[in-house]
């Protein structure tokens, strides 16, 4: 089963189908992808974002960026009432950014509502998406310190060394791939992936971000999650046909409220 496991549907430039999500998700499921889970940026915006799940086979996360700076957490009440709703599978993204905030208050506030994110996590057995950017120490430690183990969940979008993915793995955590191991200047992470167990990964698009070769400069969108899923099965000698087999047990295991069965209809 090929999924798109991080997406914003509510991003997408739906231009090319006149404005028409469902379009732009028949599009995907026409590339063959089953399922869909539309990723929470904000809990302003949650309920847009739950209202795609409306949709047979779309599924939601509940949760802030770290880089929502207006949004960040400091308390779990709100967070853990939307993310008791039917369909809602994750928390997160969320996560530390240290690239385009430098300054050491806005460092603390991140890690807070990150915190706050991995407890709510832990209690309703979710598990969560982590966005991390030049903070891969403060990352594992608030990982270690308030994340629930048995569940743990994924890093997505990755682009780090294999020191932290393998540490991520320990924490039972799942390493998802985007487009941006198509990118010529991303040998390093494409070393990375040869090393990951096929039993540790994921795909997604993080579309409208990050468009895979051959489709860069474009907006990304999830039809084009089968392209990255077909650069990570050469990239670790697999068919086709095995890495989607394989990613989709992955995905299922760790995102326990999916049902498989629930596949795109639109």
């Amino acid at each position: 089963m090929l999924i798109d496991t991080h997406c914003h549907l509510d991003k997408l430039d739906l231009s090319p189908y006149n404005d028409n999500l469902k379009d732009a998700v028949q599009a995907a499921g026409q590339a063959g992808v089953q399922q869909i889970l539309t990723i929470s940026v904000d809990l302003d915006g949650f309920e847009g974002i739950h209202s795609f799940t409306d949709i047979e086979g779309v599924f939601a996360s509940c949760g802030v960026h770290p880089l929502h700076k207006e949004g960040l957490l400091d308390a779990p009440d709100f967070l853990r009432t939307l993310a008791q709703r039917d369909k809602v599978v994750a928390i997160g993204e969320t996560g530390l950014d240290y690239f385009y905030d430098k300054e050491p208050e806005l460092h603390q506030a991140q890690k807070d509502s990150f915190a706050i994110h991995l407890d709510v996590a832990g209690e309703l057995n979710l598990p969560t998406i982590i966005h991390t950017r030049d903070a891969k120490e403060d990352t594992l430690f608030l990982i270690k310190a308030h994340g629930n183990e048995n569940v743990g969940g994924v890093v997505h979008c990755f682009t780090e060394d294999y020191a932290m993915a393998r540490a991520a793995l320990d924490l039972n955590y799942l390493i998802s791939i985007s487009g941006i191991v198509t990118f010529k200047n991303a040998e390093d992470l494409r070393d990375t992936v040869r090393k990951i167990p096929l039993e540790s990964l994921l795909v997604e698009t993080d579309s409208p971000y990050l468009a895979p070769v051959p489709h860069r400069g474009k907006k990304n969108e999830p039809k084009y999650v089968r392209d990255v899923a077909q650069f990570v099965a050469d990239l670790k000698g697999v068919r086709y046909e095995e890495l989607l087999e394989i990613t989709s047990q992955n995905f299922h295991q760790k995102f326990s409220k999916v049902v498989p069965t629930q596949t795109l209809r639109y």
